[in-house]
């Protein structure tokens, strides 16, 4: 028994020891770190278009430097707070994201998967935004060259069988009307391959969700509301705002804005079967788990018939009409662009 919990400590030595970084590789990455900071900043802050592009490069360019390094994968860039750079739960991958914005009109998501190897050597798969090319961006499984394109801030694991599933939670400013957080399924195939979306989705067809089949989930709302899109672990699923048009005219995204009502995504069987409303209801999607009801009811927007409560609604446009700071936006310079609090709330 003593020599098996010896062997057994001996292999976790070596295994910690394999995953951390020497001094010099330590020292050599804040170094390099220090370097493309000031970049990543002008990226978001630079007041000039020109400027925020070359820092972009500059920055793209450094940061690959530093990920050549051999163990990069342990090492976070924490002083570099205007990209995203999230672990998934296994450990088995980091996905870095940023956006880079020309104007409100046109918003590009940039990124970088990297994966963790054994020996420490660097395997990075860029991340191409090819959302300005799609006139669907719900219709398909996408590659890594294909890209939608979002700021990751969540990755949820779940396993069918044997096959690891990673939902990701991203938000997207998208243009100067609407801002979009989306809810997008990678998997990688048997050579490591990632595969952006697929029909992991099942809910019916209404004015604000996409027509089905969806092969991914996309939540559009007005630029100056803030709704919600995360995974709840007290309920064990994804939350997300219920939205409702000011001008009753669904179809017209800049005008949606929550409601008071929230709605939800649990896994079952291998697919994010909708939950048409979280608080206050009875379920009667066969397989969903009976124990998620009964929650406490937020005050509603709506009345039984489903009849807007106009005052309210009122309050909530008006409430909805103060700018969100954001880590990643380029206008508002004198607030402070710290991510970290931010992506708790996205």
């Amino acid at each position: 028994m003593k020599i098996f919990f010896l062997f057994v400590i001996l292999l976790s030595v070596q295994f910690s020891t394999a995953q951390k970084l020497t001094t010099l590789q330590l020292m050599q990455l804040k170094q390099l770190e220090q370097e493309i900071k000031k970049s990543s900043v002008d990226i978001i802050e630079a007041d000039e278009a020109i400027d925020r592009y070359r820092a972009d490069s500059f920055f793209t360019r450094g940061l690959v430097k530093a990920l050549k390094t051999p163990y990069s994968f342990y090492y976070n860039f924490d002083s570099i707070k205007t990209i995203s750079k999230i672990y998934a739960p296994d450990s088995s991958f980091k996905i870095f994201t940023w956006q880079l914005i020309k104007d409100f009109t046109s918003v590009r998501q940039k990124g970088a998967i990297q994966m963790r190897t054994e020996d420490g050597s660097l395997k990075l798969i860029p991340l191409i935004d090819n959302s300005d090319n799609s006139n669907n961006p719900f219709d398909s499984v996408r590659s890594n060259q294909r890209w939608i394109g979002a700021i990751y801030y969540k990755i949820i694991l779940t396993k069918y069988n044997t096959k690891s599933i990673y939902t990701l939670l991203g938000y997207d400013e998208n243009d100067e009307k609407t801002n979009r957080k989306w809810m997008e399924v990678l998997t990688f195939d048997q050579d490591g391959v990632p595969q952006f979306g697929g029909r992991y989705f099942q809910y019916p067809n209404d004015d604000i969700k996409p027509k089905q089949p969806a092969f991914r989930f996309c939540l559009e709302y007005k630029k100056e509301a803030k709704a919600r899109l995360n995974f709840d672990t007290s309920f064990n699923m994804i939350v997300f705002d219920h939205l409702t048009s000011e001008e009753k005219n669904p179809a017209i995204k800049q005008t949606l804005i929550p409601d008071g009502d929230f709605e939800g995504f649990k896994w079952i069987e291998n697919r994010w079967v909708y939950i048409p409303k979280l608080f206050d209801y009875k379920v009667d999607i066969q397989g969903v788990d009976p124990t998620l009801g009964n929650a406490p009811t937020p005050t509603p927007l709506k009345d039984n018939n489903g009849k807007s409560n106009e005052k309210a609604l009122d309050e909530i446009s008006r409430k909805n009409g103060a700018p969100i700071a954001s880590p990643y936006r380029v206008d508002d310079k004198k607030k402070k662009k710290e991510n970290t609090k931010e992506q708790e709330e996205y």
